[in-house]
């Protein structure tokens, strides 16, 4: 063996880092996990019927209920509340006949009178053209939409509507109709089709103000093509409950 200067030591033997070649290794190795996922997502995993999906699910609906409840509750405890600070405050009986009238204004109180009931309906998940032209549905075309129920009710208002009850709940100023895919979510309670939206008022001004909306119009034209459900249910008396729910302001303060 050579002891020569030229010869090379263990230490030059030894092969040099390359980077590209680590980086190349990390990529194979990604795509194996990929990979992997993948396959085990398809072998295991149904999305529509997956666990954690539904006891999401079932926590939203939970919540709802207990929401519910706490909301029954409440309005109960204000009416006493709200009994006893009238007996108390020393008004006149002037004064609390304009208080009342006040209250029924924001929807506080109960509401009764002549009116109507608006209940829409998703279409059939299997809905094919109803008439002719018409081109084949989306998914989206057979559900009732956030904007669909917001126009039934700026109809109904714009129609003169002395008060307006979605589902089960009295809406006041601040309330704010909201649809998350397919469920409707108002004042911390979720609903789901069908959805009826009921108003006291003059009904002939009621029912002209419903054929008049534009967005309105272009709803029923869905109805027409695929079947969403649209219906007009006339009444000589109805009654709107009270908003029992909190009527405190919230807004962003600035930081700093």
């Amino acid at each position: 063996m050579s002891n020569s200067a030229d010869s090379p030591t263990p230490a030059s033997r030894r092969p040099r880092f390359r980077p590209v070649r680590l980086l190349t290794g990390a990529v194979f190795a990604l795509a194996g996990v990929i990979f992997w996922t993948s396959f085990n997502t398809a072998q295991g995993t149904n999305i529509r019927s997956d666990e954690s999906m539904l006891r999401l699910s079932d926590l939203i609906q939970e919540r709802s209920r207990k929401n519910g409840t706490l909301g029954d509750s409440t309005g109960k405890i204000r009416s006493e509340v709200d009994a006893l600070a009238r007996r108390d405050n020393g008004s006149t009986q002037a004064e609390r006949r304009k208080l009342a009238e006040l209250e029924k204004t924001a929807g506080t109180r109960k509401l009764s009178g002549a009116g109507l009931t608006v209940t829409l309906t998703d279409a059939p998940p299997n809905a094919t053209p109803q008439i002719p032209g018409v081109p084949d549905p989306q998914p989206n075309d057979l559900v009732i939409h956030q904007q669909d129920l917001q126009a039934v009710v700026n109809a109904l208002w714009q129609g003169g509507a002395k008060g307006i009850k979605v589902m089960d709940q009295r809406l006041i100023s601040t309330s704010a109709v909201r649809c998350v895919g397919n469920t409707l979510i108002l004042q911390g309670q979720v609903y789901s089709p069908p959805y009826k939206v009921t108003a006291v008022g003059d009904r002939g001004k009621l029912s002209a103000a419903l054929t008049a909306s534009p967005a309105i119009q272009n709803y029923r034209s869905y109805v027409d093509a695929y079947g969403l459900g649209w219906k007009v249910d006339q009444h000589d008396k109805v009654t709107l409950p009270g908003y029992s729910g909190t009527v405190d302001l919230h807004q962003a303060q600035p930081i700093g």
